[in-house]
């Protein structure tokens, strides 16, 4: 039973924290879509998306006005389109016509991004993955609303090094195709080790094969929130620390679920996940970095981060998982930079460097997320940062990732404004002492000895 003062907190934390679920994501399988006629594959797409999500964005502003909780963004995420276009998309225009069928559902339908313009090349290429990861750059420049991702490894199989070169080369001909905007393409463009079938965030949201043909994910946020709880522990031990934000994590999910299951219901789809994600926005006070240095940082990026950050990842999914009744996604806590305004002041003052953010990403939710550097950066440096990054993620038996953002035209001291959600970032420095011997070595990275449990 809700109590009136459990219903003043929550507003409490609505209208002055911050607090918003950042999404609802509606992920479609597009198996039953598969044809050998792309035009009949596009046709198919076109009709299913929208029967089924037709009412996302109302069901969604009917939620928001019913409870007073702002719902950031409706999404929708699909099928991993190299999949779909397997039979029917011989050349990269077969699979930018689908592009743009996705995008023409989006803008239709009135969501914000639509995800699964991906493929899956753990351990090898099939020609239908190779040539929509070579299509990438350009469906990026002519959709507005597409979002594509790349899964390049796991835990259990290793990393392909094949697939970690092209994305070097696909990342700045990304970032080239959209040169007149700041290279935004890049920001649409995940790299992935160990990708998860039911992520709702975008960039790198798509509807695996082991789900079912239609689901609701629901992306949860707060860390206006959660800044304000940790503020309250200042001077306390660890114990009471942690205790406080597995307490607000509960709050937080609670909300998160009550719209997950008004929406599964309200839409008639079953409900899948809660992703217990911490996810700021540019906005003051809304900032994963405020957090940590609420805890007793005098700037993030100082030594103690690490440690701090993997306070708050882990007791926020303590919290979070006893309040949802499924969990799923990333779940943890995201260091976009461009995002974060804590983090892109921090990046200014000099605290924080790609290397000490490379090293949060070993115990936070996903990687090196909404990073801009030079334009002059090489393809092969690229490949090393996501090798890094892959590295990570499959010894340590995690989702990590890459959105890294070569601005084209711009260097280190600048700054590159996207906007909305997607906020501002200045352009920080790259190791550039080049890794290409390494790089073009080609083939797997084996997986680790621990993977071989059966």
């Amino acid at each position: 039973m809700i109590n009136i003062f459990e219903v003043a907190e929550t507003n409490k934390m609505i209208e002055q924290e911050n607090l918003d679920v950042r999404t609802i994501t509606m992920g479609i399988s597009l198996l039953d879509c598969m044809d050998s006629n792309v035009d009949v594959v596009c046709e198919k797409i076109y009709a299913k998306i929208t029967r089924l999500a037709g009412n996302l964005v109302s069901v969604g502003e009917s939620i928001e006005h019913k409870y007073g909780i702002p719902i950031v963004n409706k999404r929708i995420s699909v099928t991993p389109i190299a999949i779909v276009g397997n039979s029917s998309c011989k050349s990269t225009d077969d699979f930018i016509k689908i592009a743009k069928v996705l995008d023409k559902c989006a803008e239709e339908l009135g969501v914000n991004f639509i995800g699964g313009y991906s493929a899956i090349v753990t351990k090898g290429m099939t020609p239908s993955d190779k040539l929509l990861i070579d299509s990438i750059p350009e469906a990026l420049k002519v959709t507005a609303r597409v979002c594509a991702s790349v899964n390049l490894g796991s835990t259990r199989v290793g990393i392909n090094m094949d697939a970690v070169k092209m994305m070097g080369e696909i990342i700045i001909k990304a970032a080239e195709f959209t040169k007149e905007n700041d290279s935004i393409g890049c920001a649409k463009l995940v790299v992935f080790t160990n990708a998860p079938d039911d992520n709702p965030f975008m960039a790198g949201a798509f509807h695996g094969v082991t789900e079912g043909d239609a689901i609701i994910n629901v992306g949860v946020s707060g860390p206006g929130v959660m800044r304000n709880a940790i503020a309250t522990t200042k001077g306390e031990s660890f114990d009471v620390l942690c205790d406080t934000i597995k307490k607000t994590a509960f709050k937080i999910t609670r909300v998160g679920q009550l719209v997950a299951m008004e929406a599964s219901e309200k839409l008639g789809v079953p409900f899948g996940i809660i992703d217990l994600s911490l996810a700021p926005t540019p906005a003051i006070g809304d900032s994963i970095a405020d957090c940590l240095e609420q805890m007793g940082l005098e700037s993030v990026g100082c030594p103690g981060t690490t440690a701090a950050l993997a306070i708050l990842n882990d007791h926020v999914k303590k919290g979070g998982v006893m309040a949802a009744s499924h969990v799923g996604g990333l779940s943890g806590a995201f260091i976009p930079v461009s995002e974060d305004q804590g983090m892109i002041d921090a990046v200014l003052r000099g605290s924080l460097t790609l290397e000490k953010l490379e090293a949060m990403t070993c115990v936070c939710s996903v990687g090196l997320d909404m990073i801009a550097i030079p334009g002059s950066t090489t393809p092969t440096v690229i490949s090393g940062m996501i090798a890094d990054e892959m590295a990570i993620g499959m010894i340590n038996q995690k989702t990590t990732a890459v959105r890294i953002i070569p601005v084209i035209g711009k260097d280190v001291g600048e700054t590159v404004e996207f906007g909305g959600l997607l906020g501002y970032a200045p352009i920080m420095q790259v190791n550039n002492f080049e890794p290409a011997e390494f790089i073009n070595r080609g083939g797997r990275i084996p997986a680790p000895i621990h993977s071989f449990k059966n």
